[in-house]
C-alpha cells in the first residue's frame, strides 16, 4: 500500500487546527474522526439542541436541559467520528480517486484496516456510554439510527439523492433531544425533523460541488450532479421547503394548558425564531456559485451559525413570552 508522508495535510482540513499539530502516532485516528473539521459534529449536535429548545416551548428550561445538551454534544462527537471512520473504511477505494480525499488516512496508508476497525469500535463504545445515560424512549430512538448510519456510505452508489439519506441521519438527534426532555414524540416534531432534513440536503449539495468533476469520473452520485444547471434553484428550493416545514411545526406545537394566545405571541413563537435561520439560508442560496469550490466549502461551514441561530431563536422564546403583551 502506498504510504504518504505523515506530515501531509488533507486538502479540506483546517491547516491551523490542533489536529494537524498532534503527535504523528495519534493524528491519523483524529483525522479518521474528522476532528480537524469540527463543523461536522456541530451539524450533528445542533439538531439535538434544536429538539431541546423546541420541546421547551412555552414552558422554559431546567438543569436537566444542560445535561441533555452536553450528552448530545459528546455523543455527536463520538458517533460522528465512528460514522466517518466507517465511511472511510467503505469508501477508501473511491477516496483514492478523488483529489480532496486522497490523503485521508486509509487511502493514504497511514492506518491499516484493522486499526481503523478498532478505532471505530472504540468510538462506538463511547457512544454506548452516552446512550445508557439517556431516558428509555431516547435510547430506543437513538438505536433506530444505526441502520441509517450503516447504509449511508452505499447511497452515493445507488441513488442520485444520497443527501436525503444524510439528512435523515444527521438530524436524528432532534428526535432524541425532544424525547429526552418530554418523553414523547408528536407530529410537530416530525415536521421539524423533515424540515431539518431539507436543510441538510441544501447545505450538503453545496458541499458536494467541490467534487462534481471527480465524482462524475468515478461514478459517485449526488444532488449536486442531479440538479445540474439548476443547482442554485435546487438549493434555494430545499432551503425554502425547510423553512416552511419548520414554521409549520412551530405553528402546530402544542402549548400545553394555554387556551388562548394572541397573534403577537404566536408570531413570537414561530416567525421570530425562524426568521434569522431563514435569512441565513437564503443568504447562502444567493451567494452560492457552483463553480467556486472554496466558496462552497465556506458556505457549508457557515451552517454552524445557521443551526445556532435556530437554537437561540427557539431558546429565546421564554424572554419573548415574558415581555411581549397579550
Amino acid at each position: 500500500m502506498h504510504r504518504t508522508h505523515t506530515t501531509d495535510i488533507i486538502q479540506d482540513s483546517d491547516r491551523t487546527h490542533w489536529v494537524n499539530r498532534a503527535p504523528l502516532a495519534v493524528r491519523p485516528y483524529l483525522q479518521l474522526s474528522r476532528l480537524d473539521r469540527p463543523v461536522g459534529y456541530w451539524l450533528l449536535a445542533l439538531p439535538g439542541w434544536v429538539g431541546l429548545t423546541f420541546a421547551s416551548l412555552p414552558f422554559g428550561y431546567g438543569w436537566s436541559d444542560i445535561k441533555w445538551a452536553l450528552l448530545i454534544l459528546i455523543g455527536a462527537i463520538a458517533m460522528r467520528g465512528a460514522g466517518c471512520t466507517y465511511n472511510d473504511i467503505v469508501d477508501q477505494d473511491l477516496d483514492k480517486q478523488v483529489e480532496r480525499t486522497a490523503l485521508r488516512p486509509l487511502p493514504a496508508g497511514t492506518v491499516s484496516n484493522q486499526q481503523a476497525w478498532v478505532w471505530l469500535f472504540t468510538q462506538c463504545f463511547i457512544g454506548l456510554i452516552i446512550l445508557l445515560c439517556l431516558p428509555r424512549l431516547a435510547q430506543i430512538i437513538s438505536l433506530c439510527s444505526i441502520p441509517l448510519v450503516a447504509a449511508y456510505p452505499f447511497m452515493k452508489r445507488i441513488t442520485w439523492w444520497p443527501q436525503i439519506w444524510l439528512g435523515f441521519t444527521f438530524n436524528w438527534a432532534v428526535l432524541v433531544g425532544y424525547a429526552a426532555k418530554t418523553g414523547e414524540v408528536n407530529l410537530p416534531l416530525f415536521l421539524l425533523y423533515i424540515g431539518l432534513v431539507f436543510w441538510t440536503v441544501g447545505y450538503d449539495t453545496i458541499y458536494a460541488c467541490q467534487d462534481i468533476e471527480d465524482d462524475a469520473m468515478v461514478g459517485i452520485k449526488s444532488t449536486a450532479r442531479r440538479f445540474g444547471r439548476h443547482i442554485k434553484r435546487g438549493v434555494a428550493f430545499c432551503f425554502l421547503i425547510s423553512v416552511v416545514l419548520i414554521l409549520t411545526a412551530g405553528a402546530l406545537r402544542p402549548l400545553g394548558d394555554v387556551l388562548w394566545i394572541s397573534m403577537t405571541r404566536i408570531l413570537s413563537f414561530i416567525a421570530i425564531p425562524v426568521a434569522f435561520f431563514a435569512s441565513h439560508l437564503f443568504w447562502q442560496a444567493w451567494r452560492f456559485k457552483p463553480e467556486d469550490g472554496s466558496l462552497a466549502l465556506r458556505l457549508f461551514k457557515s451552517n454552524f451559525w445557521a443551526g445556532l441561530l435556530l437554537v437561540f431563536g427557539f431558546g429565546a422564546h421564554i424572554f419573548i413570552w415574558l415581555f411581549l403583551p397579550l
